[in-house]
């Protein structure tokens, strides 16, 4: 899985690059164009090790399935006006939310963690409050993914109707 292969993000260089690997063309002003209208996650900013390196841009890995499902639309006629308008390209956004969540998650437990060994204490009651918070992102993810894939799907059986 792409996630796993590259748990921090890809470069638009590595997108590109996997494109090319399956044999499709693929130009880093393209993936740009689509990131500035919307279509495709933003980049967060990852500095490079080494004095002066400065930094670089990383891309979620799901950007790729993002950007093969934006070309099989296209290829059924499917206008990127169309597409930013009716399939509502916000799977990214909520898989971006989710990895956010995560890393809120991991700093709270991190600090639940230097505390409990400060004092002591096996069990904390935030221990019980994280756990609960993290079920009710869990949900809130699946529900916000259940309502885009129904909009998407309307979206897209509207369109083969015409």
């Amino acid at each position: 899985m792409l996630e796993r292969a590259h748990p921090q993000g890809m470069s638009i260089q590595q997108i590109v690059a996997a494109f090319v690997e399956r044999g499709e063309r693929l130009s880093e002003a393209t993936f740009r164009k689509y990131v500035q209208l919307g279509l495709l996650p933003r980049s967060r900013r990852v500095g490079r090790k080494g004095k002066n390196r400065g930094s670089q841009g990383l891309y979620p890995a799901t950007a790729i399935r993002q950007l093969a499902a934006i070309r099989g639309l296209m290829a059924q006629g499917v206008t990127i006006e169309e597409i930013q308008k009716e399939f509502l390209f916000v799977r990214g956004d909520i898989e971006a939310l989710g990895r956010q969540l995560d890393r809120v998650y991991d700093a709270i437990a991190d600090a639940i963690g230097a505390r409990a060994e400060r004092e002591g204490a096996a069990a904390l009651p935030e221990k019980a409050a994280l756990d609960e918070a993290r079920e009710v992102g869990a949900d809130l993810l699946r529900r916000l993914e259940a309502i885009e894939r129904s909009l998407t799907l309307h979206a897209r059986m509207a369109r083969a109707a015409l």
